[in-house]
């Protein structure tokens, strides 16, 4: 390097926890949760907390305000204000509207029926039968098809190449904005630059490269978590009926999240509070440490709080 070159500073970290407000945390998500936080503050970043709840037909009443407590009572505190999608729907319609003014989007009347019936992936039929766009299903030209990326968990990750170059969803025919196009305009707007979330959301991040691309804006590390799983394939998720987490008794919940991420846990955490756990975690988190699987397997003894942990394959 020569004397006169500069470096580009180096950005304050920025990262987020964004549930969908479908049910209560379980311990899947709070080791969403617990990831994207102990880094962020491992790193001197901001964590900021965004409902996802673009998805209205999946909202479950003050599901909102249940994971928010939950997340206080775990000490897991956002440094700004919660978002929701639902009090952003203007900026989705500027940025939809902006793709439309460069013919980069275009209404398609396929439905999911057909597509399944050719395969499962969206050959680009309606792309030049100048389909009505104000109204109905919007798909985004494909400019940036993206098949490979670096994950700092997982490393090198290749996906399915005639994914990546489909014309995807932005605007669904019930009128509702896609998650795809909305998580990333969040990000963009929020100043997201690390995203450390579940591994099950690998191959729809490749999607959001492009359009982090397309918007010609900088895109973000991303980190994926193996997922706990009750059985291989089966991740813990709310439509799968997993267990919330308890409010009233958070700390053996949080020291098996801990061991879940691969910190070295010791018997004695068991006598700190909460946010000596916290802050316990905060010193001794690195994503170097979180197994570089994409899911492991969890087992609870019946008779006490204990999880078990089964790595399972990449």
């Amino acid at each position: 390097m020569s004397p006169t070159a500069v470096t580009a500073p180096m950005r304050k970290y920025r990262g987020r926890f964004a549930p969908s407000p479908s049910g209560p945390l379980h311990f899947g998500s709070l080791v969403a949760a617990v990831g994207s936080y102990l880094d962020a503050k491992a790193n001197q970043g901001d964590w900021l907390v965004r409902i996802e709840d673009i998805d209205t037909t999946r909202v479950v009443k003050n599901a909102d305000s249940d994971i928010l407590n939950t997340l206080h009572a775990y000490a897991l505190h956002w440094d700004e204000p919660v978002v929701y999608q639902t009090q952003r729907l203007p900026l989705y319609q500027d940025i939809t509207h902006s793709l439309l003014k460069q013919k980069l989007v275009y209404g398609c009347t396929c439905t999911r029926k057909q597509i399944k019936a050719i395969g499962g992936i969206y050959q680009g039929h309606c792309q030049a039968l100048n389909h009505n766009t104000q109204s109905g299903a919007l798909r985004l030209v494909q400019q940036h098809p993206t098949t490979q990326f670096n994950d700092l968990i997982q490393g090198d990750i290749t996906v399915n190449s005639a994914l990546s170059h489909e014309d995807y969803l932005i605007k669904r025919s019930d009128g509702l904005f896609a998650y795809q196009l909305v998580v990333v305009v969040d990000d963009i707007d929020q100043g997201i630059n690390r995203i450390v979330r579940g591994a099950d959301l690998i191959e729809p991040t490749a999607r959001q490269i492009s359009l982090f691309k397309q918007l010609d804006s900088p895109v973000p590390e991303f980190a994926h978590l193996p997922l706990a799983v009750a059985k291989p394939g089966f991740k813990l998720s709310k439509q799968n009926y997993a267990p919330a987490i308890s409010k009233q008794n958070p700390k053996p919940a949080l020291i098996s999240a801990f061991e879940f991420l691969g910190l070295p846990v010791i018997t004695d955490l068991i006598d700190l509070n909460i946010e000596q756990l916290i802050a316990w975690g905060i010193k001794n988190f690195s994503l170097k440490q979180v197994p570089q699987v994409s899911e492991i397997q969890i087992s609870q003894h019946p008779r006490s709080q204990k999880v078990q942990f089964t790595h399972l394959s990449k």
